[in-house]
């Protein structure tokens, strides 16, 4: 699929909440409006996707392993993420992600993320550029 380079400017997701839905493998079975409208997809292309088609590539490899380790063990997961549109734009979200429940098996994922606040993300990117800087390292 085609995804134009990252031109490094913000689109400010300002209201509402995104809500996705995702197999155990992190395959879209879901995607609110919200998430079309804020990502710049239509519901086709984000359906039977993986989740990581709006990975921004500033995120630091640690905190999706954290993320996985976490909604895997069947916790909840919260942080704040940066993502990247179908435009190479990109905007943050405070991200919670829950395991779903089947008679005791974990089936999939739900995520709810609302916009990230400027001070979430301004106490958020030092500590993912640290873990970049360590990852390339």
């Amino acid at each position: 699929m085609y995804r134009p380079e990252p031109i490094d400017e913000a689109y400010m997701f300002k209201e509402g909440v995104i809500v996705s839905s995702t197999d155990l493998k992190g395959i879209i079975t879901y995607a609110n409006r919200r998430f079309c409208a804020i990502s710049g997809y239509d519901k086709s292309e984000l359906s039977g996707k993986n989740h990581n088609i709006i990975r921004h590539p500033d995120m630091p490899k640690a905190a999706f392993k954290e993320l996985w380790d976490t909604i895997q063990a069947g916790k909840e997961w919260t942080g704040i993420v940066k993502n990247l549109r179908k435009d190479g734009r990109y905007y943050w979200g405070y991200s919670h992600i829950s395991p779903i429940f089947n008679n005791g098996d974990i089936t999939g994922y739900t995520a709810a993320r609302r916009p990230a606040t400027d001070t979430e993300v301004s106490e958020t990117i030092p500590v993912y550029q640290d873990l970049v800087s360590k990852e390339n390292a």
